[in-house]
Parts: C-alpha cells; structure tokens; sequence
C-alpha cells in the first residue's frame, strides 16, 4: 500500500488533485481512498488531503500518519506546518517552489529522505495562462512516487479530462501539457 498526504491551501486543489489522484489509480485496477481534512473552509486556509492505493482492499479508514510521500503544494506552509511529519525516509517529499531540493531541504526540519521539487506555478501559467499548481503537482506526484504507470495515467487524465471539461475543451490540451512537462521537469 502506498499513502500519501497532501499539505495545500483552500483553492489550490490539493483536494482535487488527492481525487484525481484516486481516479487514475483506480482505473488502473488499484483500490484506492481520497479524503480530505480541514476546518473551516475558506480560502487560503491549510487544507490536508490523504490517498491509500493498493493492490488489495485497504480496511483502514483514519488519517495517514506516516506517509510514503508529503505533496506540499504551497511552500509557504514549510513555516507554519510539520509536513514530514511521520514521512518514512524510504518515501519523498514533493514540494511546489522554483527553489532546488538542495535550498528546500534546511526547510524540512531534519528529514533525511528524498526530497523533491517542480515549479508548479511555472508550468502552471506557461501550459494554462493562470495559476492551477494541481495539475502540474498531480503529475509531480505520480512520476515520483509510481503509484500507477505514466503513460497510462496521462491516457486516463486525458478520458477524465474530456469528460470534465466537455463544454470547456480549450482547456483539455493545456491541462495534458502540465502533466507531460511536470513529469519530466520534476527534480530531485
């Protein structure tokens, strides 16, 4: 079984992400869970978002306190948020910064696992022409962690997408060219 946890900001997406995340690696015959945790909802709140994907039906229904993978989809929260908390160091962080792994690691309060970072909001505005980090951390996500087959889940986004965008499909081909890219610009 493989969980991750998600660390964003009400409206980034990270709940969406966790989702989609969920749908890709259920369509690849896994089972899966997606659920977030949060106070009040609002805007620019921190937000947590949990995933389990594994080959067998998973009976554990609570938080996940010590993840395989951290998703840090706002790197602000590296200030205000224990994000390695529980983080196994055979697992990774993943966080949204233009900054090197090298320059966030002094950030992450001795964690001696990989750590990992993709500029969100750069391929963000270049494929999108707006600040969407989901798409582009989703991607992030799935290339590090391996959690379902890359080319067959970017087959799977582009069903998801052209479902979920049928009425806005101008956006299909931007969403699609934030995975390709952040899977590939991924460091660490």
């Amino acid at each position: 079984m493989i969980e991750i946890r998600w660390h964003g900001r009400g409206g980034q997406g990270a709940k969406t992400a966790s989702q989609l995340l969920a749908d890709a690696a259920f369509m690849a015959g896994q089972y899966v869970q997606s659920f977030p945790e949060y106070g009040p909802e609002r805007s620019g709140a921190p937000i947590t978002a949990y995933n389990r994907i594994s080959p067998e039906r998973c009976m554990i229904h609570s938080n996940i306190y010590e993840p395989d993978y951290v998703a840090v989809v706002d790197e602000t929260l590296l200030e205000s948020v224990d994000v390695t908390s529980g983080l196994k160091e055979e697992g990774a962080i993943i966080v949204n910064t233009h900054k090197s792994p090298d320059e966030i690691r002094p950030l992450l309060k001795g964690y001696k696992g990989r750590v990992c970072t993709i500029d969100a909001r750069h391929i963000s505005m270049l494929n999108l022409g707006a600040y969407f980090p989901n798409t582009p951390m989703l991607a992030a996500v799935v290339a590090v962690s391996g959690c379902v087959d890359k080319e067959q889940f970017i087959k799977d986004m582009e069903g998801s997408y052209r479902h979920k965008f049928a009425r806005k499909p101008q956006v299909i081909e931007g969403n699609l060219n934030c995975l390709k890219q952040a899977m590939s610009e991924v460091k660490g």
